[in-house]
């Protein structure tokens, strides 16, 4: 497994063999003086204990899909793909067990297995569990919470290099803070989630005008397990996903015709019309912007629909493989259509046209201290770039338009906030900080990302 993983973490950015390290997207490029590969968590000890007698800071990458340079470092670099194991699966608590570093991908398939699933994902399955967390990464649905929210357990090395381990009876004051640490509280080691039984979910997605999407999605969002949806900009569509939870099975191929026709139309859609042809399109309006809003026609199809029934996780995540920068917003929900409005006015207003969409989300609260969700129902916003594209402009304006609504950037995501902005944001940011003078003390985990978002340790 973690000969696998370290495989995709090459395809996708991650370590090169001159040693260098560049994230997913190519817009972090760091020079590590070291890069450390720790076996098991004796190792990981050891690393912190060395970097500390060297006066070196530490940052564990996953598979560098963040856009922010949260995990950049030209000091030691951790990478924790060998801490990939499931070490425990209990089906009738659903708790499990991992290492840190075991990717989405990975551990879903192990959950199917033994009848089970991770209550909620984003749209990706190339993060480690680790990183996941350590973002707030998150899914849909005002019934559901991030992922971070069925964290348990968590054992993870100080910046002392003492070994810390925490769950609901001991240390519970840190596991309600670590869950989303930011990678400055310590290195994760071993991760307990709690799942549930596994189940499919039907998925219906279709084209729509954006108008009657703006209209219904509170409905929409209400009435329906995880809804979202995709404004392609410069054009009067949107993709609207609607997904219910379900036990009902697939419907059995009518024949072998038929299966290898449902395999040829989920790949279609996936790989060549969301990948090949969109990342073709995406080329050529680089090239020649004044062509994007027509092409942005051809990517949202007018009267565009599918309908099926299939595992939860297939369903939750799809490939990327044209590459962007992104920003994402958390907002109170009952201001997220308000705000995607001003966002999509913004955006027929800029001077180069917008190839990639605008996607919304909505997710329930949590109580996580630095979670986007934390207190309070969210609409998520994320706007897009294609890769090398200038950006500047929109993201500013688009960051403008969430201030005024208290908005939260995602932390593995674009954005010009520093810690005097954002702890307001926070009810509990002072008790974060209270967690991170205790388990990091001499700042062996900060970087200049960490500094600008969460300050100095003092």
């Amino acid at each position: 497994m973690a000969g696998r993983s370290a495989g995709l973490v090459m395809a996708m950015g991650g370590i090169r063999p001159d040693g260098t390290w560049r994230n997913w997207a190519g817009n972090q490029v760091t020079h590590p003086v070291r890069i450390e590969r720790p076996q098991c968590e004796d190792e990981v000890v050891a690393v912190v204990r060395a970097a500390a007698s060297e006066g070196l800071r530490i940052r564990v990458v996953g598979t560098g899909h963040s856009f922010t340079g949260i995990a950049a470092t030209d000091e030691v670099l951790v990478t924790l793909d060998e801490l990939a194991d499931v070490h425990n699966l209990d089906h009738d608590s659903g708790r499990v067990r991992v290492g840190a570093g075991i990717r989405l991908r990975d551990l879903n398939p192990h959950l199917k297995a033994a009848g089970l699933a991770m209550p909620n994902l984003g749209d990706i399955d190339y993060q480690s569990v680790a990183g996941a967390i350590a973002t707030s990464t998150h899914g849909t649905g005002l019934g559901f919470r991030s992922i971070a929210d069925g964290v348990v357990g968590l054992r993870m090395v100080a910046g002392d290099g003492t070994v810390v381990s925490c769950d609901q009876t001991t240390d519970p004051d840190l596991l309600h803070v670590a869950r989303v640490g930011l990678g400055a509280l310590g290195i994760v080691t071993e991760v307990t989630l709690v799942c549930v039984p596994a189940f499919n979910l039907k998925a219906v997605e279709e084209v729509l005008s954006v108008d009657e999407v703006v209209e219904c999605f509170d409905e929409w969002a209400e009435s329906t397990d995880h809804a979202e949806f995709f404004w392609m900009p410069h054009t009067d569509r949107a993709l609207v996903k609607r997904n219910t939870r379900t036990t009902e099975e697939p419907p059995p191929p009518r024949s072998r015709r038929h299966a290898l026709r449902r395999r040829w139309n989920r790949f279609k859609n996936k790989e060549i019309n969301e990948n090949l042809l969109f990342g073709a399109l995406n080329h050529l309006g680089r090239l020649r912007p004044s062509l994007i809003p027509r092409l942005n026609t051809l990517v949202a199809p007018e009267g565009g629909r599918a309908e099926y029934v299939t595992t939860s996780y297939a369903v939750f995540t799809s490939p990327r493989r044209v590459r962007f920068y992104e920003m994402e917003y958390a907002v109170p929900r009952e201001h997220g259509i308000e705000a995607f409005t001003r966002v999509r006015q913004l955006a027929e207003g800029l001077d180069r046209p917008v190839s990639f969409p605008v996607e919304f989300r909505v997710l329930g609260a949590d109580d996580i201290p630095l979670s986007t969700a934390t207190g309070r129902d969210s609409a998520y916003i994320a706007v897009h770039v294609f890769r090398g594209t200038p950006h500047d402009r929109y993201f500013s304006g688009v960051e403008e338009i969430m201030n005024d609504y208290g908005g939260r950037p995602h932390w593995g995501k674009l954005h010009f906030q520093k810690a005097e902005t954002l702890a307001d944001l926070y009810p509990e940011w002072d008790r974060f900080q209270a967690t991170r003078r205790r388990l990091d003390s001499d700042g062996r985990f900060t970087n200049a990302y960490l500094e600008r978002v969460l300050g100095p340790l003092n």
